[in-house]
Formats: structure tokens, C-alpha cells, sequence
């Protein structure tokens, strides 16, 4: 996948900057399971012997939800009830540490989906919920808060569930909020009507929703999709995203299309893909990725979803996992030359990351080393570990070293959790990497003190800081090679 390198440093920490706004109908799933093994006598119906209850945000709190688990720090504007329900409601948002300051107590109940299922099995589903307006303070209220979000994000999601909380005034003061400070704007629609989503950034419909906005059968995709075009030119979206169930995501511009085929899973529900899809888009844009990309993580990130039962988000370390399995080895990709690594850590330092650096032979790797490297990354968001070459080392350590040549100890650096990047350089010191590549915080092992460890003048030129971790006693590669040694002659001379 393009990018991949990318998305893995943003993954691994490079969201945790960037701030989304999420607007909409907020409710609450909950859920009765039990097992099934008999009809009722009363009427024919199933009677479901409750085994437990569970409950999970749904509605925008779900895409809330799923934005905070890729590690991005999300706001949330909507309406609610003041009953258990809500409290119920925020205990879950807190937990994940969801900022719901934008939220509106109303009169009218929180809305909630109940659904019974039996061997996992949907078998009924009970919502509860108010059919009457919204009071105008209300309204009132909430546009002031959704306004104050946008014009403080980096993307915002205008989620529609046709409950209430997003109507025309509101998207239309959210929306010019947004593009006046270039924040992008990406809607899940409810309405027939479009005009109500004018200027957003795209909206992201399912085939059926798409169909009732152009009034194109559904079953027609190839007509569907072209009168989906025509809407980008009526109402001034910069791109419409289709997604197509089993036929994957379509991406629409005014004068093109490109399909995405979906990946390849086991569907077992799809409640919430698309409250995934829009999350992990809108994370992709919001760190100003481009679209194309953006929509390949989001279609991987619904093949998740649809693999689990009732709504549930996608998680960052699942999409790790799921990028990087059919992608090469995600080790491989960690080891960076230095031009590309530049641009990339160019790209985490925009968005608010903290870049951490540090170097060294690393020529047997011992606790020493994984105390250090330890160390390092919790000082920052990203941690680079700059690794002498095989001539660099030779010239450094004398004849017999490395022990391990360069690529070697490139791969087993880049296997460790702690690393984000692994990049090799030829000179004595690294002085000329880090003055290229700028590093936030400098790190050295051992009895260093700022005077003698290199590149630390610039670091703090530039407003860095250089920080010392103290070595490990009893570990370094020159005793264990010692010991090694001393072995080998005690075997041989036995």
C-alpha cells in the first residue's frame, strides 16, 4: 500500500496530535444475549434465556469512539436525555477519555437501541426514543457548541442519523466555520436532501442512501454511481465516498470514479462499518494524508468491523495488523534511509509529534540496550535509532567488529516495539543526520554529560532537548564478547 510507512508512524502514535470533531445523533447499543432452545407456549415466538447484557456507544458516540481507539483526541456536540441512560452513556465516553463538552441535555429521552440476540443471533431490536422537535434554545445551543469545535479541529464529522441533531442551520454554520480555517468536513447522511450538506469536504453514503438522494435504483451501481457525480458539481463537495458493501468503497470526483474492492473477511454483522469507515477516513485526513490512501485504510478498517457482532470500533492495533500482513514485513519497513525519513518525521513534528533520537553500534543486543531504547520512546511519540554501518563500527571498535553485520542489526532494532525507525549512516559520528533530520529530543547511554555528546549544541539550537539515560551495570557488547571468549578458550582447552 502506498504509504504504508506513513500510516504504521501514525498508528504507532502520530494521531495522538490531531483533534477531530464529531457532531451528531449520539445514542447508546445496548445488548441482550442469551441461548435459544425453545418455542414460547404463549405465542411463536423464541424464548431467549438471558446469559448477559452489555452496552457500547452507537450513533456518532460509536464513531467517537472508534477516532479515540485509532488514538486521536475526539470532541463531541449532540443532544441527550438527563436520565440513566446518559449517565450510563458518559461512563463509557470517559473511559475513553471522549471530550463531550459540546453535548446538550434536552427534555427528550437519550436515545437508545436495545437488541436481543440469541446464539448470536439478532432476534428483535427495541428503540427508545422522541419523536417530538427539539426546543429552539436547544437547537440554539447546540450550534453554538458545534461551531466552537470546528473552528478548534482538525477534521469534523457531521454524523446523520435523522434523530434530530443535524438539520440545515446547523451544517451550514459548522461547514463555514470549517472551510474558513481549511478544516475538512466529512458527513454520513441520513437526508435525501444534500442541499443541507453543501460545501463539505465529501459525504460518504451507502448504496441505498445514495440511491434515495438521486432517485437511481440501486441495484443500477454504474448509473448509481454516475448521478453521484453530478451532486459533487451541484452542491460544491469536493468528493463523494461511496461504500458498496461486498463491492468495497468508491471514491467520486466530478469528472472520474476509482473503485476499491473490499478485503476479503467472514461477515458476521455490519452495524457500525460505516460509522468505521468515516472515522478512520476522517483520522487519514485529518493528518492531511491523501484521500486515495485514506480510503484504502478505511475499507481495511471496515473488513474489521464486519468481522465482529453488534457495533464495535476498530482499534489501532488491529489495523496494524491487518495493514502490514499482506504488506511485506512491517520490520523491513521501519529500516529508513535518511531522505525518507525526513519527510516523514517532517510530517509527525507538523502535526504536534515528538520526535525522539538516539544511536549506537547495537552490535549484540542486550537489556542494556532495551532499557535505553525504552527509555527513549517514552520521552516522545517517535523514536529514531541511528545505527552505525559495518565500515562505521569497524573504524570505531577495531578489527573482529561488528560481530553482526549492518542489515542484521538494522532488522532486529526495527522488530522491537519501543523503535519506530531504524536508519544506518556511514560517518564517525551522526552529526550530520541528526543536523539533517532535526530531532526533538537527543538521548545517549552512559556517563555523557551535553559536553561531550555529539549533536547536542544543535539539538538545543533549534529548541530540542538532550537527556542522558544511565547504562545498565554488568551489560555492554564489549563484556559479553569477552565473556564469549572466555568461554570458547575454557571449551577448547577442556
Amino acid at each position: 500500500m502506498k504509504n504504508l510507512q506513513n500510516i504504521v508512524g501514525l498508528l504507532e502514535g502520530g494521531f495522538k496530535p490531531l483533534r477531530v470533531a464529531v457532531i451528531g445523533d449520539v445514542m447508546i447499543d445496548r445488548y441482550i444475549w442469551g441461548d435459544v432452545e425453545r418455542i414460547s407456549p404463549e405465542a411463536p415466538v423464541p424464548v431467549i434465556n438471558q446469559t448477559r447484557i452489555s452496552a457500547r456507544p452507537g450513533g456518532a458516540a460509536n464513531v467517537a469512539l472508534n477516532l479515540s481507539r485509532l488514538g486521536l483526541q475526539v470532541q463531541m456536540a449532540g443532544f441527550w436525555g438527563d436520565d440513566r441512560d446518559r449517565a450510563e452513556l458518559l461512563t463509557l465516553l470517559q473511559a475513553d477519555k471522549i471530550d463531550i463538552s459540546g453535548m446538550v441535555i434536552t427534555r427528550h429521552p437519550t436515545i437508545s437501541k436495545t437488541r436481543i440476540l440469541g446464539r448470536n443471533q439478532q432476534m428483535l431490536r427495541l428503540d427508545m426514543e422522541s419523536s417530538e422537535a427539539i426546543g429552539a434554545s436547544e437547537c440554539a445551543a447546540l450550534v453554538r457548541n458545534a461551531v466552537e469545535l470546528a473552528r478548534n479541529s482538525d477534521a469534523v464529522i457531521l454524523s446523520d442519523y435523522a434523530k434530530g441533531a443535524i438539520y440545515a442551520e446547523l451544517c451550514a454554520a459548522v461547514i463555514a466555520a470549517a472551510r474558513e480555517k481549511g478544516t475538512p468536513v466529512l458527513v454520513d447522511p441520513k437526508s435525501r436532501d444534500y442541499s443541507i450538506y453543501r460545501g463539505a469536504t465529501t459525504v460518504c453514503p451507502n448504496l441505498r442512501e445514495l440511491s434515495a438522494a438521486t432517485g437511481v435504483e440501486s441495484r443500477d451501481v454504474n448509473d448509481l454511481l454516475l448521478a453521484g457525480q453530478k451532486l459533487i458539481r451541484k452542491f460544491d463537495f469536493d468528493y463523494l465516498t461511496v461504500t458498496m458493501s461486498e463491492h468495497g468503497i468508491a471514491l467520486l470526483y466530478d469528472d472520474s470514479q476509482v473503485r476499491y474492492p473490499s478485503k476479503a473477511r467472514e461477515v458476521f454483522d455490519v452495524t457500525g462499518a460505516g460509522d468505521s469507515v468515516i472515522a478512520t477516513l476522517a483520522a487519514c485526513v485529518a493528518a492531511r494524508l491523501d484521500v486515495e490512501t485514506g480510503i484504502q485504510v478505511a475499507n481495511t478498517a471496515a473488513a474489521i468491523v464486519v468481522g465482529k457482532i453488534g457495533t464495535a470500533p476498530v482499534t489501532s492495533e488491529e489495523l496494524l495488523e491487518e495493514l502490514t500482513e499482506h504488506s511485506g514485513s512491517l520490520t523491513e519497513g521501519k529500516v529508513m534511509d535518511a531522505s525518507a525519513l525526513q519527510t516523514h518525521i517532517a510530517h509527525i513534528q507538523a502535526n504536534g509529534g515528538t520526535v525522539v533520537f538516539t544511536n549506537g553500534c547495537f552490535d549484540i543486543l542486550h537489556v542494556g540496550h532495551v532499557t535505553l531504547l525504552e527509555a527513549c520512546r517514552n520521552l516522545g511519540d517517535y523514536l529514531i535509532v541511528a545505527v552505525n554501518t559495518d565500515k562505521s563500527v569497524g573504524a570505531l571498535k577495531g578489527e573482529g567488529r561488528p560481530v553482526n553485520h549492518e542489515a542484521a542489526r538494522a532488522r532486529v532494532l526495527a522488530a522491537l516495539g519501543a523503535v519506530n525507525a531504524v536508519v544506518l549512516f556511514d560517518e564517525a559520528t551522526p552529526l550530520e543526520l541528526i543536523r539533517k533530520l532535526k530531532p526533538d529530543v537527543l538521548v545517549k547511554g552512559g556517563d555523557y554529560n551535553e559536553s561531550t555528546i555529539v549533536g547536542a549544541e544543535d539539538v538545543k539550537s533549534w529548541g530540542g532537548k538532550v537527556v542522558v539515560v544511565p547504562t545498565v551495570n554488568g551489560y555492554s557488547t564489549t563484556s559479553t564478547i569477552e565473556r564469549m571468549n572466555k568461554t570458547a578458550k575454557a571449551q577448547a582447552g577442556a
